[in-house]
């Protein structure tokens, strides 16, 4: 009997000790789960950074661990296994999707979450705010006096679509110079009248963020020609003349997620993707796009 007793304990112990590792180890795994890292592109950094406060804030057991770099070591950083999701301007080519298929046996999932537009912005004094592409191009060619400042001179997601979309093969002049950082084009061209700056939409187009307001307050945003709308006509960067295609500078804003399985990944993404995620890009001056958020005013008349 005694032995029998002993050999319950034994077994009882052993049990609770397996349960409690157990126990730990998902407890460890849980914590692990709610922590992830990410790679943005430092142009949508002030509309991301708002993405995050609120999504942290609303789930607090989870951490986004976030670095803001250049749209090339963005996409470097997926290929690292302890990045899980990217936000960028543009979704996988072939080529990426074939290597992540051979390296992970699936392709990372990637779509638009909002459609983002390059500002142009000159100097306050500055009475040259009226620009046609072909002005444009001209002046990134180098046949202007004036400087083109921009955020990076490779590398960015705003020097590839400004090579690949305006440039079309040609290469940048001796007048185009780098800031390092969108907020750095934007202080340059605030402190020299003769320069022009191409910054992100975002940093400038958040009517209730006080900082990009005093932005606001050192430069001008810039009128760019709509071919397709007739003759005369130019817009200034913003959600209708983005969402009607009238201003021609405008990107996507991708999330390109490694997550085969649902996760902290999925989760935010998820929350970018509906109503809260997308209110905050309509309210940070990006479009919208997965979900139309136009506001409507009715009339409701009461019948006796």
């Amino acid at each position: 009997m005694k032995r029998i007793v002993a050999a319950v304990t034994v077994l009882t112990a052993c049990l609770l000790w397996i349960a409690c590792n157990n126990s730990s180890d998902k407890t460890q795994e849980s914590k692990e789960q709610r922590r992830i890292n990410i790679s943005v592109d430092e142009t949508f950094k002030p509309v991301i950074q708002e993405q995050i406060k609120v999504f942290e804030s609303s789930f607090p057991e989870s951490k986004i661990n976030v670095q803001y770099k250049s749209e090339a070591d963005c996409f470097r950083d997926l290929q690292n296994d302890s990045t899980r999701m990217i936000l960028v301007a543009r979704g996988l080519n072939e080529q990426e999707s074939k290597f992540f298929q051979n390296r992970l046996t699936y392709i990372p999932g990637y779509d638009a979450l909002a459609y983002d537009a390059i500002a142009v912005v000159v100097n306050k004094s500055s009475n040259d705010t009226v620009f046609t592409m072909e002005q444009l191009s001209s002046y990134l060619k180098g046949g202007t006096q004036k400087q083109i400042v921009l955020d990076g001179k490779n590398a960015t997601s705003t020097v590839r679509y400004l090579l690949d979309s305006v440039l079309r093969g040609s290469s940048f002049g001796k007048n185009v110079t780098a800031a390092e950082s969108s907020e750095g084009v934007i202080n340059f061209v605030a402190n020299n009248d003769k320069a022009i700056g191409m910054v992100g939409i975002s940093w400038i187009g958040d009517d209730t963020n006080p900082k990009q307001q005093e932005y606001l307050k050192k430069v001008k945003l810039a009128f760019l020609e709509c071919k397709p709308c007739g003759e005369g006509a130019f817009y200034k960067p913003n959600q209708v003349t983005v969402s009607q295609g009238r201003y021609p500078l405008y990107r996507g804003l991708y999330y390109i997620l490694k997550e085969n399985t649902g996760g902290l990944g999925s989760d935010f993404m998820g929350f970018m993707k509906y109503e809260r995620g997308q209110l905050i890009f309509k309210r940070s001056g990006l479009v919208p796009g997965k979900m139309g958020l136009d506001k409507r005013t009715t009339q409701i008349s009461e019948s006796e």
